[in-house]
C-alpha cells in the first residue's frame, strides 16, 4: 500500500552495499526502504540535525469496527 506522505525517487546503489543494507534490515526485521531511512536519520542526528518523530506504522490487525473485543470467527458453541 503506497503511502503518500512519503516522497519517492529512484536510488542507485553499489550491489555490495545494497547486500549489507539488505542484511542488516533483516537483523532489525525490517525492509530495505526502511533501513535505508532509519541510517539517513540516524546520520543526520549525528550531525545535529533533528527532524520530527517518524511516524510509526501501526503493527498488527487493526481494530474491530465494532469495538468488541471478542473473536467473531469462534462459533458461539466453542465459546
Amino acid at each position: 500500500m503506497p503511502q503518500s506522505d512519503r516522497k519517492a525517487f529512484a536510488l542507485r546503489l553499489d550491489p555490495a552495499l545494497h547486500a549489507a543494507i539488505e542484511r542488516l534490515a533483516a537483523q532489525d526485521l525490517r525492509s530495505v526502504n526502511a533501513e535505508i531511512e532509519m541510517l539517513l536519520r540516524e546520520a543526520l542526528a549525528r550531525r545535529g540535525i533533528s527532524l520530527s518523530a517518524a511516524r510509526q506504522a501501526r503493527r498488527g490487525r487493526p481494530p474491530k469496527e465494532d469495538g468488541s473485543a471478542a473473536d467473531s470467527t469462534v462459533p458461539e458453541s466453542e465459546k
